[in-house]
């Protein structure tokens, strides 16, 4: 039993750093390539972080976790650079989330605020602080740990290397920072967002018997407007279909901050215990089972931020077509002229 666990727990390692290495490869190339899809900088700096967490630490974290390379002994200089790259990664993938929640809202609920304030050098600082935060936050565990316990190599890197008060102060400024303000970000924003498109479809409810009128184009603002929001809205014929649409909604909002919560969750509620209870022992199996639901979070984010998008998804949909010399028929890719508040909404929740 003991050798069948190690090899599901192997496998399951392995399978999410792959999952992660292809997944976060695969956005960033089409959001690269695609000029449209360049405005989606947080996304390709969010699968950037999650790549280097599958390149550098998941695979350290493989020899760490698994008994099979129980024979690997770990200096004090590898400990604190093995400890170093994983809080900054975390620091800087948690920090890149709580930003595209914030870049969200203002892209839903204020678009014309965010068109103009929303430039490349504003998308620049917003990669600056992510990165100065998280180094500061990490330079906490090169300072000072670990301290006077006499060890000088260790067969696993936990912070519970280092026992004593520094390692619960550590512990509570990294949970405060990484998860308790971005999880309060989070949960603020997307129920805003949440309100705001329920809003619309309500207001909008009145106008369906008009969306079947055929339009004729007009080259101002307002008539593209009003022809796009028409074309996306539900027929009136079917009632159950608005009912189902608003489930759906919620439905993802609630996928997307219950992935959060279900991947960062036990991992800080563990080390909060851990190094709050006194007497308590961390480290072990449970520290192991909790450091890598965390880790899938790296394999999981580039679907629930980057294939979840339409044109990120459609666009990845013509580049495969043409990499296998398909004939691509109509051209999938989405013009910003046709965008509208109403799709902008349309797209996120669906």
């Amino acid at each position: 039993q003991s050798i069948a666990q190690e090899v599901v727990g192997l496998f399951c390692m392995v399978l999410l750093t792959l999952t992660a290495l292809v997944a976060n490869t695969v956005v960033m190339i089409v959001i690269l390539k695609t000029t449209l899809l360049r405005k989606f900088i947080f996304v390709c700096h969010l699968c950037a972080v999650d790549l280097l967490s599958a390149i550098f630490l998941m695979p350290l974290g493989i020899i760490s976790s698994s008994s099979c390379f129980s024979r690997v002994i770990y200096s004090i200089a590898e400990c604190q650079g093995l400890m170093f790259l994983n809080v900054c990664f975390i620091s800087a993938s948690i920090l890149t989330i709580s930003i595209i929640s914030v870049e969200r809202y203002y892209y839903i609920v204020h678009p014309m605020r965010y068109e103009v304030k929303m430039t490349i050098r504003l998308a620049v600082a917003g990669v600056i602080f992510i990165w100065v935060k998280s180094v500061l936050i990490t330079v906490l565990v090169v300072v000072g740990w670990p301290q006077g316990n006499g060890a000088t190599s260790a067969s696993r890197c936990t912070v519970y290397w280092s026992p004593g008060a520094y390692k619960t102060v550590f512990v509570i400024i990294f949970s405060t920072v990484c998860f308790v303000l971005p999880t309060v970000i989070i949960f603020a924003v997307y129920c805003r967002v949440y309100r705001v498109a329920r809003m619309a479809s309500q207001q909008h409810a009145p106008v369906q018997a008009q969306a079947v009128v055929p339009r004729y184009r007009s080259n101002s603002i307002a008539s593209q407007v009003t022809i796009i929001t028409a074309r996306n809205l539900p027929l009136p014929r079917l009632i159950p279909e608005r009912f189902w649409g608003s489930n759906k909604a919620i439905l993802t909002l609630v996928l997307i901050v219950g992935q959060f919560l279900c991947c960062w969750l036990p991992f800080f509620a563990f080390h909060l215990h851990s190094s709050v209870t006194a007497g308590t022992v961390g480290g072990g199996h449970g520290e192991m089972v909790v450091t890598w639901i965390a880790y899938s979070s790296f394999a999981i984010n580039p679907f629930f931020y980057g294939l979840l998008n339409r044109q990120i998804r459609e666009e990845l949909t013509r580049l495969r077509r043409s990499c296998l010399n398909r004939p691509l028929g109509q051209d999938l890719c989405l013009s910003v002229s046709e965008a509208s508040v109403q799709e902008n909404i349309l797209q996120f929740l669906q």
